[in-house]
C-alpha cells in the first residue's frame, strides 16, 4: 500500500523537510533548495533532471514519452519573517522563514518521485511523470512575474494531461483534507494610491489643502465598494493594509500613501474592482486635492477541475476514510498554481497538519509549524494519485 511505503520514507521525508526550513530561501533565490532537489533526484535515479527553469526551479522527468503524462508541483521559497520557533531546525538565516510549508511541500515531492520511481520500476509503467520544484510562489519579479507563471513561460506545463498539488493547513488536524471542484483561490491583485494637497501649517488649516482630510473620504469610499457597489453574492474583498503619511503632530503633510489588496473569483467583479478604486480615489478631486493610483494584476483565480479533484479526494478517502474529506467553501487565499490550472487540468489538496497543543500557528507568522505525521500522508496521496492516473484507472 502506498501509504505504507511512504511511512517507511518518513524519517528521510523529515529530515529533508528540516534541512530546507533551516536554510530559507527568498523567491528566485533558491539556489541551495534548488541544489538539494536536483541532488535527490539524482540520487533517486531514472529521473531526468533540468536545473536553471524559471531562474532557479528544477523538473525531473521520470518515464518515456508513451501514455499519459501528470505533473506534480511543490513551491520551494521562503517568506521575509524572523522565526521565534525554538526547534533545533529553526532557520539559520535572519529575515527568513518557511512560514507557509513550502520546505515540506519539496520534502513530501521528493518522498513521490521515490515512489514512483519504485513502481514504474516494479510495473513497467507508460507514461510519464513531470515533477515541478517551482520558485517565488510568494511574490514577483520585476517583470510582475512568479515562479508559477514563469514555469509555464517555458514550457514546464507543455504535454501535460493534468497536474496536481497540495499544500499544507497549519489549523487543519492531522488526518483530516480539504479538497473540492470549482474555485480554490482568489485572484489578487494590489493597488498603491498616493492622495496629494498643499499641506501647511497645523495652525492654519484654511490656507491649504488637507490630504489626511480627503483620505477619510477615500476610505470610505474605498471599503464602499464591496458593501454596495458589488453583487452580495459574488465573493470580493477590499482590504487596506498600509496608510502613511506625515511627521510632524503640527504639519499637515502634502502627500499620504495608501495601499491594499483586492480578491476576487470572476472576471467581471475582477475588473470592477480594479475600477472602482481609481473612482474612490478621485473623491480627493472635489476637496481641491490630487490623487494617483496604480492598479498591479497578480496571480489568477484557482480552479480545482472537478475531475482532477475526484481522484485526490478518492486517494485521500482510502487512506484516511470518508469522514477525512472536508469539502466547504474556499476562502480568498490567493495561489499561482492557478497559472499552472489555465494550462492544463488540475487540482490542489489542503493537507491537514496542525500541531495539537492549542497554540494556532497561522500561516505567514513567525510561530508557523507543522505536525510532521502529516508528511508521509501527503507524499502517499500525490503518488498515487499519479501512480492511479498512469494506470489509465482514472481518466479526463
Amino acid at each position: 500500500m502506498m501509504l505504507e511505503r511512504a511511512q517507511a520514507l518518513a524519517d528521510e521525508i523529515i529530515r529533508i523537510r528540516r534541512d530546507i526550513h533551516a536554510h530559507p530561501e527568498l523567491g528566485f533565490q533558491e539556489h541551495r533548495t534548488a541544489a538539494l532537489v536536483a541532488d535527490t533526484l539524482h540520487e533517486i535515479g531514472g529521473i531526468k533532471v533540468t536545473t536553471g527553469v524559471a531562474k532557479t526551479g528544477v523538473i525531473g522527468e521520470l518515464g518515456d514519452g508513451d501514455g499519459p503524462v501528470i505533473a506534480i508541483r511543490a513551491d520551494m521559497d521562503a517568506l521575509p519573517i524572523q522565526e521565534e520557533n525554538q526547534v533545533e531546525y529553526a532557520s539559520t538565516n535572519p529575515g527568513v522563514m518557511h512560514a507557509c510549508g513550502h520546505d515540506a511541500h519539496t520534502a513530501m515531492l521528493l518522498g513521490a518521485a521515490h515512489l514512483l520511481r519504485e513502481r514504474f520500476a516494479a510495473e513497467q509503467l507508460r507514461g510519464r511523470v513531470r515533477f515541478l520544484f517551482q520558485p517565488s510562489e510568494e511574490g514577483w519579479d520585476d517583470e510582475v512575474k512568479s515562479g508559477g507563471l514563469r514555469m509555464v513561460e517555458e514550457g514546464a506545463l507543455d504535454g501535460v494531461d493534468a497536474v496536481i498539488a497540495l499544500h499544507v493547513d497549519s489549523t487543519l488536524p492531522v488526518g483530516q483534507v480539504t479538497i473540492r471542484g470549482g474555485w480554490t483561490s482568489a485572484a489578487v491583485d494590489d493597488f498603491k494610491g498616493y492622495i496629494r494637497g498643499t499641506g501647511g501649517h497645523g495652525a492654519y488649516p484654511h490656507l491649504g489643502t488637507d490630504p489626511v482630510f480627503m483620505l477619510s473620504h477615500v476610505l470610505n469610499a474605498l471599503f464602499g465598494i464591496r458593501a454596495r457597489l458589488i453583487n452580495p453574492m459574488e465573493p470580493a474583498i477590499l482590504s487596506v493594509g498600509t496608510v502613511r503619511g506625515g511627521h510632524a503632530s503640527n504639519v499637515i503633510p502634502s502627500e499620504i500613501f495608501v495601499q491594499g489588496t483586492l480578491r476576487s473569483f470572476s472576471e467581471e467583479v475582477r475588473a470592477k474592482l480594479a475600477r472602482e478604486v481609481e473612482r474612490a480615489f478621485a473623491v480627493a478631486e472635489a476637496f481641491g486635492g490630487s490623487a494617483e493610483v496604480k492598479i498591479t494584476r497578480g496571480y489568477p483565480a484557482g480552479w480545482n477541475d472537478e475531475r482532477v479533484a475526484e481522484w485526490m479526494s478518492n486517494v485521500a478517502g482510502d487512506f484516511l476514510g470518508a469522514d477525512a474529506i472536508d469539502r466547504s467553501r474556499t476562502g480568498m487565499g490567493a495561489e499561482d498554481f492557478a497559472y499552472m490550472t489555465k494550462k492544463a487540468p488540475g487540482a490542489m489538496l489542503m493537507l491537514g497538519a496542525a500541531i495539537n497543543d492549542g497554540i494556532v500557528r497561522g500561516h505567514h507568522t513567525p510561530i508557523f509549524d507543522i505536525d510532521e505525521r502529516a508528511l508521509p500522508i501527503g507524499t502517499a496521496i500525490l503518488a498515487e494519485t499519479a501512480l492511479r492516473f498512469l494506470r489509465g484507472e482514472v481518466k479526463l
